[in-house]
């Protein structure tokens, strides 16, 4: 089960943050930035498989059985953004690596050319991208055309007037987010 999905940019603002399991906010909080620095200062040659801070180790070891526990943080960088999943065991990190591949690719195809204002500024997209791929913290679509497909369909994807080529600040190279 995923318990969680975090997009970070480079400087730890977080420009998604869906969480499927209960958590307090301020425990939320303390977690989103503790991820991230683990994250960040990773150096590139890392793999991209984390154990779970103690921070939500131990709130939920209590309330939930061994199977079902947070145990994983599987991530990616894209130029200027950090994909975050927080799982169980029983997902496979590199499905995961590959869910957010997927993610990635969905919503450079939505936006043509992503960016990270495009994030900022249309965040129903990039919520509703997620939602056609996880539903309560598990995966049910992981087909990239069914997902564009799904998301265009609820009319979510805000149309961006084009000023010509360049100038935009995109961090996208020949249509798919240049990842490590």
């Amino acid at each position: 089960m995923i318990n969680a999905v975090l997009v970070f940019n480079n400087a730890g603002q977080p420009r998604l943050t869906k969480f499927y399991t209960q958590l307090d906010t301020s425990v939320q909080q303390r977690l989103i930035s503790e991820i991230f620095t683990l994250v960040s200062h990773r150096p590139a040659s890392s793999c991209n498989f984390l154990p779970l801070p103690p921070l939500l180790a131990s709130s939920s070891s209590s309330t939930t059985g061994p199977s079902d526990s947070p145990s994983l943080v599987t991530y990616r960088h894209y130029a200027t953004l950090y994909f975050i999943i927080i799982s169980t065991s029983t997902e496979s990190p590199l499905a995961l690596l590959d869910l957010i591949q997927v993610f990635v690719e969905a919503l450079d195809r939505l936006f043509e050319d992503v960016c990270e204002l495009d994030l900022i500024f249309n965040f129903e997209t990039l919520h509703a991208a997620l939602a056609e791929m996880i539903v309560g913290g598990v995966v049910v679509e992981t087909t990239l055309d069914k997902v564009v497909a799904g998301v265009r369909s609820q009319g979510t994807v805000a149309k961006r007037p084009t000023g010509g080529a360049g100038g935009r600040g995109g961090f996208a190279t020949r249509g798919v987010w240049a990842g490590r």
